[in-house]
């Protein structure tokens, strides 16, 4: 059986991005981004939405806004 090496690096995005691939995981998925540049882009592509979304989530909301988004929500 022959390996979708960019279908198993599509698998091994995010747990890759969070730290969580073993070392040989790891190797195999650098191996991979070094050769293929789609699969590079990609990553690259992921790399930036999670620090846009640290940087976006780590601004404090104003009270302003917290007061409207609390009177806009409706009991469940």
């Amino acid at each position: 059986m022959t390996i979708d090496w960019c279908e198993k690096c599509e698998e091994m995005m995010q747990p890759f991005l969070d730290g969580s691939l073993s070392s040989d995981e790891v190797q195999e998925a650098e191996r991979h981004l070094e050769q293929c540049s789609w699969c590079a882009k990609r990553y690259r592509f992921e790399e930036r939405l999670r620090h846009y979304v640290r940087v976006a989530t780590a601004e404090a909301m104003s009270p302003d806004l917290k007061a409207k988004l609390a009177a806009l929500r409706t009991p469940l």
